[in-house]
């Protein structure tokens, strides 16, 4: 488990820079897991986009709910990654939601794949307008990390703030729908104070 999060934080050093930042949270009955801050990044071209990652919910695949015991070899792996643009709020609160949602598949045994909406319970961040994100298909900010066979390789997972409006709006017409609204409207899916997209 070890060596797979030093690999894992290894390659996000690679694509993101180094963290300037990083908090550690623990959950009675699971891992440690980690939550690191790369501010301006040269992943993202200096446009003053700050990004958090998570470290640790690759340690273990995730397995199907349905299975009493889970496989501790096979199954997917992956992390993690949210992108706002900084000083416009007080996104650094959102170390521990993000944690959480790292965690669900340990805690509650989810398998968190492409299109799923993920709920924090509250705002993402104090003020947020968003309590969920939509999670988004990887391989563009970080790419996929290729672990030796038989393990699936770690995907790194972008996360798409929804207000309330969207997350009842994806529940009804779906994923793909919700992101073609927000790229026909020109969305700014990192800007931190945005409101909902135009849902008529």
């Amino acid at each position: 488990m070890g060596e797979i999060l030093a690999r894992v934080e290894a390659h996000l050093t690679a694509a993101l820079g180094e963290p300037d930042a990083r908090a550690a949270v623990t959950f009675v009955g699971t891992d440690r897991f980690e939550v690191l801050r790369f501010a301006d990044s040269p992943g993202g071209g200096g446009d003053g986009v700050v990004r958090y990652a998570t470290l640790g919910m690759s340690a273990q695949p995730m397995g199907d709910p349905a299975q009493m015991l889970a496989d501790p070899v096979k199954g997917p792996r992956a992390e993690l990654v949210l992108s706002v643009r900084a000083g416009l709020a007080a996104t650094d609160q959102v170390l521990r939601p993000l944690a959480v949602l790292a965690a669900s598949p340990q805690v509650e045994g989810v398998v968190v794949a492409p299109g799923a909406s993920l709920d924090v319970g509250g705002p993402l961040w104090p003020g947020a307008p968003f309590h969920s994100v939509l999670v988004g298909e990887p391989g563009g900010l970080v790419a996929d990390l290729a672990l030796d066979a038989p393990l699936e390789p770690v995907r790194f997972l972008p996360l798409l703030p929804m207000t309330v409006n969207e997350a009842a709006w994806k529940r009804v017409r779906g994923a793909r729908e919700l992101q073609e609204r927000w790229l026909s409207r020109g969305t700014d899916l990192r800007d931190p104070l945005r409101r909902s997209v135009a849902l008529d």
